[in-house]
């Protein structure tokens, strides 16, 4: 028998769906974001008919470029609004449970492979890796001091296979020296650009044979968010 109350896959809702989800999703986390979307949309929408009534124009015609200067400037207002109080409570819903950092670099864009969960050990620390223009990005979740030893093991693998190309490692965490969760894309993004769009694909060809050898891991269960992969779509663009 199927489980009825388990979530749904974001890649399978319409974009509709995705919205809803999202938007149930934060109001649970953010019981104020709907005065403050509301908030937004009155503000945009004045600032954008004043803007527009005192372009050039009047009568009937400059009325309507008013009113819809007023809509365009509220509903670009809200939605900003709303991305970024539906990323923060995202974020605050996945932190600290197992996985979330891979949840959380699923926000990357083209340009990205992301690979969850290439190593762990027994007490759920784990390590992500991630290749895209600043090289190998490896990300490890949990205990900072079996990180440690877990992250150099990874790094030595990894230097085996591809010797030229750069190799980083970031702990994602709220202690000295780590990465928050919010912060961690962007924190991955500003590490620079050392690999050429066509470096990549060789790259991934060379970590394919280290990935052959490992068994399947599967990435550590406990309430992660399903839904950020869907609201990677509404949460850009702003």
């Amino acid at each position: 028998m199927s489980n009825q109350n388990a979530p749904m896959d974001p890649s399978t809702m319409s974009r509709r769906k995705q919205f809803a989800e999202t938007w149930k999703m934060t109001r649970r986390s953010d019981p104020a974001v709907l005065w403050l979307v509301l908030a937004s949309l009155l503000l945009g929408g004045a600032l954008g008919f004043v803007l527009f009534t005192v372009l050039p124009g009047g009568g009937a015609i400059g009325l309507a470029m008013s009113v819809v200067g007023a809509l365009l400037f509220g509903v670009l207002a809200a939605m900003i609004v709303f991305g970024r109080r539906a990323q923060k409570a995202a974020y605050t819903q996945m932190e600290g449970q197992p996985g979330a950092a891979a949840a959380a670099l699923r926000m990357l864009r083209r340009g990205w492979k992301t690979d969850p969960v290439i190593a762990f050990t027994k007490q759920q620390d784990i390590v992500h890796r991630v290749v895209g223009p600043p090289g190998i990005v490896l990300i490890g979740e949990g205990n900072p001091n079996r990180l440690r030893q877990l992250l150099l093991s990874e790094r030595k693998k990894h230097e085996r296979v591809a010797t030229e190309t750069p190799i980083h490692e970031i702990v994602c965490g709220n202690g000295e020296g780590q990465v928050p969760l919010p912060k961690l894309v962007r924190h991955v993004q500003k590490l620079g650009r050392a690999v050429k769009p066509a470096e990549l694909t060789d790259v991934l060809n060379r970590l394919k044979a280290l990935d052959a050898n490992r068994s399947n891991i599967p990435l550590p269960k406990g309430p992660v968010p399903t839904s950020m992969k869907g609201m990677r779509g509404n949460l850009r663009g702003r």
